[in-house]
């Protein structure tokens, strides 16, 4: 009798751990988060080959980013690679004004927090869907509360309205901020920042890491113009 109970409660515990790692790994021979990582990548170079959303992408280097001023050449589809989280990013529109990180360091305390309106259209790669956006309605853009600490070097913000928020709640995805370093803010029409970026899963929403998935974003950052 013992021994029966023993042997049922390892057979449930067994299979509670196939639950909870479902979709990373499975207690078969499915398909293991190592699989879904190299699908993604898979998925992202086809991107880069070849897409029906912007053409074939020039990858350049970050020294090369660094070189020709902080810029991609919009006529060769530049997109310069972030070695360290696996980034992709053209800026299309480098905008007017200042970044947060000028911003932040003329502040006494070293940090600045600003509401961010954004326009964005975001396409899932690896299924080739778009599955989410703003800019073809009339919706107010959606919106987010941006901070950086220039002494940590790094941003915090939340969605607080908007399609973002409504699908994948208040966390902005740290794909979103990897541009502001390099665009500035503006409240004119017109002339905001406008970039275009290939977010792997481990910068993505909880959505995307989640099922290891990679989104293309093409995004506008600009100051509420009216405030």
């Amino acid at each position: 009798m013992i021994k029966s109970i023993y042997i049922r409660t390892v057979q449930l515990t067994l299979a509670l751990c196939c639950v909870t790692f479902v979709g990373l790994t499975s207690c078969d021979n499915g398909e293991t988060y190592a699989d879904m990582k190299e699908k993604e990548k898979d998925a992202i170079n086809a991107f880069i080959n070849d897409n029906a959303i912007c053409g074939h992408i020039n990858i350049i280097s970050e020294e090369s980013f660094i070189a020709n001023g902080y810029t991609t050449n919009l006529d060769r589809n530049e997109f310069v690679v972030f070695d360290a989280d696996g980034i992709y990013m053209q800026i299309v529109r480098k905008g007017q004004g200042k970044t947060m990180v000028e911003m932040a360091e003329e502040d006494s305390k070293g940090e600045v927090t600003k509401p961010i309106v954004c326009k964005f259209f975001e396409y899932d790669i690896k299924n080739a869907s778009t599955t989410n956006s703003n800019i073809y309605t009339n919706s107010v853009p959606d919106e987010m509360l941006c901070t950086y600490n220039l002494r940590a070097r790094s941003y915090t913000a939340s969605f607080t309205s908007g399609y973002m928020s409504a699908k994948y709640g208040s966390v902005v995805p740290k794909g979103w901020l990897k541009p502001l370093d390099y665009v500035k803010l503006t409240k004119v029409d017109g002339v905001e920042a406008k970039v275009r970026i290939i977010v792997p899963h481990t910068s993505g929403t909880a959505n995307a890491s989640s099922y290891v998935l990679p989104f293309y974003y093409e995004i506008t950052y600009q100051l509420p113009p009216n405030r």
